[in-house]
């Protein structure tokens, strides 16, 4: 499903009086003989071919009304480039820069996993799936922190990322991000057995290595 007109779906659900449902979010494949769209209550019958007109597909999802499938290609990218093929986590990092403003700009949105849209008296008339912060959050950060759990420049950009996040966001969104730090935590200690570079790997660091909080120098004398 690529898109749909909101206002078309609306404007036919005021006039058969009746309540429109999409079964599916934006971006999700749809196989053959999958109902889109929910028709509940009515003085009359829509005609089908008419409703399911205002709902685009097409063989590729798009970033119309797709956001989700933006950061997946920012995703791609990053993991990509942690490949074994590649390896070139720099280009990973300057991709979680992007996706650090993707999340602030998503996390400071008012998202949800359905979105109800009433008529000019409040009924509702079209019923929304969507996606909320969690879906997008882990979408932005568990492939890479896989892929990228060995490298101490991921860790350090991942962990800066997420703390990053718990400072800026609302008190609502921070729980899901603990949680990503706390598996981050988990990938640290499963791959950095040596406590020096374990420590290394566990400080924030927006460049990845070379930017990050140095430790204080001893007092002389």
């Amino acid at each position: 499903m690529q898109a749909f007109d909101l206002a078309g779906l609306r404007v036919a659900a005021v006039r058969h009086d009746c309540t429109f449902v999409l079964t599916h979010p934006v971006g999700d494949f749809v196989p053959p003989g999958t109902t889109l769209v929910e028709v509940h209550g009515g003085t009359s019958a829509p005609d089908p071919r008419r409703v399911t007109g205002l709902v685009a597909l097409g063989a590729e999802r798009t970033i119309e009304q797709d956001p989700a499938f933006a950061l997946r290609v920012l995703v791609d990218i990053a993991i990509r480039a942690l490949s074994p093929a590649v390896n070139d986590p720099t280009t990973a990092v300057q991709v979680l820069n992007h996706i650090e403003a993707f999340l602030y700009t998503v996390g400071r949105t008012e998202i949800r996993r359905r979105y109800v849209l009433g008529d000019d008296g409040g009924r509702p008339r079209l019923v929304v799936p969507g996606r909320d912060w969690e879906d997008y959050l882990q979408l932005a950060v568990t492939e890479i922190r896989e892929y990228g759990s060995r490298s101490t420049q991921i860790c350090r950009r991942l962990r800066a990322l997420l703390e990053g996040l718990l400072d800026t966001l609302p008190a609502e969104h921070l729980p899901a991000v603990r949680t990503e730090l706390g598996l981050l935590e988990v990938a640290v200690e499963r791959e950095f057995t040596d406590p020096v570079r374990r420590a290394t790997a566990r400080t924030g660091d927006r460049q990845g290595i070379g930017g990050g909080p140095r430790p204080e120098a001893a007092p002389s004398g």
